[in-house]
């Protein structure tokens, strides 16, 4: 595929069992300039599974119901399939329940209280709805489809992809992207991820934003081996210096060329490498604050 962004249609069918319907949230962090988070309606009869439900925009619902019609009168949804808790993937569960003709249940990972940086992106999640939690290798099954629960956390805590038995393939989420990386809060369990999914050898890879990835191997090992370069980059870097470095002393070193705009978040992805090396044993630190702290190679 074209690793440029392109500009996707609001509704989009993919193969004999999978459809895509855009949340129609644009923004810096759903890639592309209009349509923002995947959601994907599954199963080749009339029930439905629908894998997240966007960010809650006013004119997702009417999408999602002229879509269902288009696949058939008769196509509804049975359950939600909630990938895990950043709003833009959760945020319309309280119109799509509400506009909905029959009940649908929903699922997902359970959350810790707090992310790695402290945010609790869950404050958003309605607590009025009762969610049926998700668990690893759960299988969901519908005509046509059966979908297995990985849980693979990094990107969050409660991320998980699903495996498309059918079609050897993986709906991504958030852990890989259409274009571009991802990103993470856990590098080592974001790393056990990825290889768990390239353990199955997927054909397509759905990701949580961006056009569909064919074959799927390729992208998986093109993410893997980019954190690895990173990761190896930073070693070399803090073996050949005499002193201690802070995370933004090496962005300033080994992202020279980006803009000084970028430094910063450059610095938090670096910390995240730090962190991961320094539970390996390979590095060490002085200080409590990871941004500031010193780092120095074991």
């Amino acid at each position: 595929m074209n690793n440029n962004l392109v500009k996707l249609a609001p509704f989009t069918r993919l193969s004999d069992r999978v459809w895509r319907v855009l949340g129609l949230n644009p923004g810096k962090f759903t890639l592309q300039a209009r349509p923002g988070t995947n959601t994907y309606l599954i199963g080749t009869g009339p029930r439905k599974l629908l894998l997240d439900c966007g960010e809650g925009r006013p004119d997702y619902i009417p999408l999602l119901q002229t879509s269902l019609a288009s696949i058939s009168p008769d196509a509804y949804i049975s359950d939600v399939l909630i990938s895990h808790g950043h709003m833009d993937h959760f945020g319309g569960l309280t119109s799509l329940l509400s506009a909905s003709p029959q009940p649908i249940r929903v699922h997902k990972f359970p959350s810790a209280p707090l992310t790695t940086h402290g945010i609790d992106h869950m404050r958003h999640f309605p607590d009025d709805i009762q969610v049926h939690p998700l668990h690893d290798q759960q299988i969901f099954q519908t005509e046509g489809a059966t979908l297995r629960v990985l849980h693979t956390p990094g990107h969050t805590h409660d991320h998980c992809t699903f495996w498309l038995e059918e079609e050897q393939s993986v709906f991504t989420a958030d852990c890989i992207l259409g274009h571009g990386t991802a990103v993470f809060e856990d590098l080592s369990a974001y790393l056990i991820g990825l290889k768990a999914m390239l353990a199955l050898a997927p054909r397509r890879l759905y990701p949580g934003h961006g056009e569909y990835i064919e074959p799927g191997v390729p992208k998986i090992k093109e993410y893997i081996e980019h954190r690895e370069l990173r990761e190896r980059q930073i070693m070399d870097f803090l073996g050949n210096q005499p002193t201690d470095y802070t995370a933004l002393e090496i962005v300033e070193v080994l992202y020279k060329d980006y803009p000084t705009s970028l430094h910063l978040p450059a610095a938090h992805s670096v910390v995240l490498h730090l962190l991961k090396l320094e539970k390996d044993g390979m590095v060490g630190s002085a200080g409590s604050d990871p941004l500031q702290k010193k780092w120095h190679r074991l």
